[in-house]
């Protein structure tokens, strides 16, 4: 069984997906947002297909830990995608994971344009990578 990794933003939904040992993460594709229940879908297909047995959302907090009005956004996403999935949903501290997308794809040199169509999908894959790097810890 696999897990998968969440960016939640306003406007897209970069999902990524763990092999099946849990060691790596890989980003798999972003989910446009369209308001309603077209994107909420799209992630039941994706977790069925990919036989996804745990998500974890990534949660945006302000540098000095507290949970701003985009973090209570994403909770409440967390939540909703919890009672429609049906399997574990965690939330992970996400802070400067866009940042650093945006840092490596600069560094490798891919155009603004491509970047915009990959950052969230990396973004997702740090996420998630970071969530397993951190249960292999203990």
């Amino acid at each position: 069984m696999r897990t998968m990794g969440l960016d939640y933003g306003d406007r897209r939904i970069g999902v990524a997906v763990s092999d099946a040992f849990g060691w790596t993460a890989q980003g798999l594709v972003v989910v446009e947002r369209r308001g309603g229940e077209s994107e909420m879908d799209e992630l039941v297909r994706l977790c069925a297909e990919h036989e996804v047995s745990e998500v974890v959302v990534g949660l945006p907090k302000n540098m000095n830990g507290s949970i701003g009005p985009r973090g209570e956004i994403c909770i409440a996403f967390a939540e909703s995608l919890k009672q429609k999935l049906n399997l574990p949903v965690h939330l992970w501290d996400e802070r400067l994971t866009t940042v650093s997308a945006h840092k490596t794809l600069i560094e490798a040199d891919v155009s603004r344009k491509k970047r915009k169509q990959v950052v969230d999908k990396m973004a997702a894959t740090l996420i998630l990578q970071n969530y397993l790097d951190s249960k292999t810890k203990r």
